[in-house]
């Protein structure tokens, strides 16, 4: 276990490759949390993700017979991305193993920073062998994501940060996967200021360090489901799980609706983008039982496609109640679309699309079936609109409420 002045001399470290990310006040997430709140956007660092600062750390501090022999990882994302960028820095041969079907823009931002990108396996497991089976063969030193004394020291610098600049916080929120950033954040929070509340986030569909704090023993979870791949983690590790029993004061969980709507949020009110892990932190908020503190969240990474960035913020827009899509049945007689427009324009709902369907209802002769998708304020704006169907004789059925997408 580290001491303060290992933090501090690790932030000299790092200092001269890592981003010093500013902290930003939120009023749209204090509101809704209750809390005086402020985003760690780690997702600006060099690399997009906190994972450098580890990587770095770690990679710094090998023997130069060590670093002549080159380092090896296994990565589907922001490790691979910080270890290649700390061996450009240092001048050290990386080699990075990659699930065969990593996205290409992943592949290259590895490549870019120098690294040999070896495509191994259909899942991460199996490209964390080959790493293995790769570093005992040609003797590369092996950076681990996690469970590591010095990549956990590194992600502490984030907390010295934290509190150089905000001296009175109260909790700092922290995205959990592996375990090796709240580790340290902990860790270091906790040396500089032991009042200071550590809150870590996991995913419910992979709870992995809850399972274990709750057990009393490193749990490997048999399946995970989330839509935070970068947490996506089966077992924490054995190094973190005793850090998080030592320094982590609370550990919530948070559903994927919750990350979609904390998504929406950061990118609508912030123009902030970050990827699904990287907002655990952000989405827990709503959970804290606390009020009127000062909380930090930890934004731990921003790299995420477009293709998942437009699903996310469409998705956002329909568990925010911003997108309602509706059916009501109609006689099949001129004039109902007019009167259905009168409604809709008098409730102030803009109109994205219509669908009418004459043959959707083939044992109600008379009734054709027509789907509306509409722009609204929010839940009390889509009762509204309802209600007026209903004072007009019409019924309506909702198609895409949370539950209907659970469905």
């Amino acid at each position: 276990m580290h001491k303060l002045y290992d933090f501090m001399e690790a932030r000299e470290r790092v200092g001269t490759v890592i981003v010093k990310t500013k902290l930003i006040h939120s009023n749209v997430f204090s509101e809704e949390a209750g809390n005086d709140v402020y985003i760690k956007p780690e997702n600006l660092q060099v690399t997009g993700s906190f994972k450098v600062r580890g990587a770095y750390n770690k990679m710094s501090k090998l023997t130069e017979e060590e670093k002549k022999k080159g380092v090896i990882a296994s990565s589907a994302g922001n490790h691979a991305q910080g270890v290649a960028l700390a061996a450009q820095k240092l001048g050290i041969k990386a080699v990075i193993v990659m699930p065969k079907h990593t996205p290409l823009i992943k592949v290259e931002a590895t490549k870019k920073y120098g690294a040999e990108v070896i495509l191994s396996g259909e899942v991460y497991d199996e490209a964390y062998q080959k790493a293995l089976e790769l570093q005992e063969k040609e003797g590369y030193v092996f950076i681990h994501p996690f469970n590591d004394e010095d990549v956990i020291e590194g992600q502490g610098t984030i907390a010295l940060e934290v509190l150089e600049e905000l001296p009175d916080t109260d909790i700092v929120m922290v995205p959990l996967g592996g375990g090796g950033l709240i580790s340290g954040v902990a860790a270091a929070a906790k040396l500089k200021n032991p009042q200071i509340k550590i809150i870590g986030v996991e995913p419910e569909g992979a709870a992995s360090a809850k399972a274990s704090i709750d057990k009393d023993e490193v749990v490997e979870l048999k399946e995970t489901s989330t839509i935070a791949d970068g947490a996506a983690v089966k077992k924490i590790g054995n190094i973190d799980f005793d850090y998080i029993k030592k320094y982590v004061d609370e550990i919530i969980t948070v559903s994927d609706y919750e990350l979609m709507e904390a998504f929406l949020l950061l990118v609508e009110k912030h123009k902030i983008v970050a990827e699904n892990a990287g907002i655990l932190s952000i989405a827990g908020l709503k959970k804290l039982k606390d009020k009127n503190k000062k909380v930090i969240s930890i934004l731990s990474g921003g790299n995420i496609d477009v293709l998942t960035i437009s699903s996310m913020i469409n998705k956002g827009l329909v568990v925010r109640g911003r997108i309602f899509k509706f059916s009501v049945d109609l006689p099949d007689k001129p004039g109902q679309l007019v009167a259905v427009s009168q409604i809709l324009a008098k409730e102030n709902a803009n109109v994205i699309r219509l669908d009418h369907n004459q043959f959707k209802n083939l044992d109600r002769f008379h009734e054709v079936e027509l789907q509306v998708t509409v722009e609204t304020n929010g839940e009390e704006h889509i009762k509204k609109i309802i209600e007026s169907f209903k004072k007009e004789g019409y019924v309506v059925k909702r198609l895409n409420s949370r539950e209907t997408m659970e469905e």
